[in-house]
């Protein structure tokens, strides 16, 4: 546990480093810690290194953490997919959902969200890369989702989010991304107040920041490897 804290500061490093490449100000991206399949002795170092904004998966798995750890003042962030019959326990239990991708899904997270609770954040999956395997709503499909779930209530829209097709190539990296940003420059031209960009990840941190992104989730770079622990 002692190497999250040195993992933690080095990830750090790194998009500060990033953020300065791009001529942007370090504390415009925002760090989230992916815990999934991390015991909750991980994340309890990692928080106790000034990390509070932890991304979790998996539902059962999540809010077993969340009882294991709940004197702590964490944010918690849903980023797996969402299906309907799980929209409830996480409109109760998280800050943020990243993988709306369906009216449906949003209109059931603002109706089960608690009424003394904040509006739930939500950002939009756009499957950029087309991929059939992933999740996420066609770029094509985008003005009209956002559009829909603006004018829901007890549920705030923030932004995008995307998973790109893994490449080593940084040129390559950063496109995906560059039509994310674009995708939302275009919707904040149309009036939509977004402030997040929620992409980049443990081996393409650096393109997203390029690119603008505003929060990265970062697992492996911080607690090393895992075995996937579905629940």
């Amino acid at each position: 546990m002692e190497q999250v804290a040195g993992k933690l500061a080095a990830v750090r490093v790194r998009i500060a480093e990033a953020a300065r490449r791009a001529g942007r100000d370090p504390a415009e991206v925002r760090l989230l810690a992916v815990s999934k399949a991390q015991p909750p002795a991980a994340i309890e170092a990692a928080w106790a290194a000034g990390q509070t904004e932890f991304g979790e998966n998996y539902l059962q798995e999540a809010l077993s953490k969340q009882a294991a750890l709940a004197p702590r003042k964490i944010g918690w962030h849903f980023i797996g997919p969402l299906q309907a019959n799980k929209t409830r326990s996480v409109a109760e239990h998280f800050d943020w959902v990243h993988t709306v991708d369906r009216e449906r899904i949003a209109q059931r997270l603002a109706e089960q969200r608690p009424r003394h609770r904040p509006p739930l954040n939500i950002c939009i999956q756009v499957n950029i890369s087309g991929e059939a395997s992933k999740s996420g709503v066609l770029p094509a499909d985008l003005p009209a989702l956002a559009d829909a779930l603006r004018r829901l209530e007890h549920v705030r829209l923030r932004g995008l989010m995307a998973i790109p097709a893994p490449t080593h190539d940084m040129l390559e990296q950063r496109r995906p991304f560059r039509q994310l940003r674009e995708l939302q420059e275009m919707l904040q031209a149309r009036g939509h107040t977004f402030d997040t960009l929620s992409m980049g990840m443990s081996d393409d941190l650096e393109a997203a920041i390029a690119e603008g992104a505003t929060l990265v989730r970062i697992g492996t770079a911080i607690f090393g490897a895992r075995t996937p622990n579905r629940a």
